[in-house]
């Protein structure tokens, strides 16, 4: 077993940790620091519930090498509300009834989150297309694109 130290800023904290040379940033998170909001879901990056922002793009925890992260900045879903505050569109996934089970809307929230940012006025379409590496079984998705919406008219 080959162990590396790895240091990045986790959820806007600087961090170390060692690692396994093939340790997956999902797992990382998961068993060192012990947050377990990113979930492991289908292990080959069809589903995006390990969806996490690198740097601010999202990207699959689950495909991603802990290694790779070294010197970045990885912030997850327990890493979004700021002062005891939820971010707006953890508010607006709330307040639209987009979450049912809960365990795709870490993946979701980050992946808008980073759409936002990207495109901060999207059209449904744009929304859509964006949101489309995620998967959830039991909204229908509706009231997430909603969600979505209302964070981005929240954040004008």
């Amino acid at each position: 077993m080959i162990v590396t130290r790895i240091e990045l800023t986790l959820n806007g904290r600087k961090r170390r940790f060692d690692i396994e040379a093939n340790e997956l940033l999902l797992n990382l998170l998961h068993e060192k620091p012990h947050l377990t909001g990113t979930k492991y879901g289908c292990g080959i990056g069809m589903c995006g519930a390990c969806t996490v922002l690198l740097d601010g793009e999202p990207v699959l925890s689950c495909l991603t090498l802990a290694a790779d992260v070294d010197g970045r900045e990885v912030r997850t879903i327990e890493g979004l509300a700021e002062g005891g505050k939820l971010d707006v569109v953890q508010q607006a996934f709330l307040e639209e009834g987009a979450v049912q089970c809960g365990f795709c809307t870490p993946g979701f929230i980050l992946a808008a989150k980073a759409l936002l940012k990207e495109n901060p006025q999207p059209s449904e379409e744009e929304i859509r297309e964006y949101l489309k590496g995620n998967s959830c079984r039991c909204t229908g998705y509706v009231n997430i694109v909603k969600a979505v919406k209302r964070a981005a008219e929240e954040s004008k």
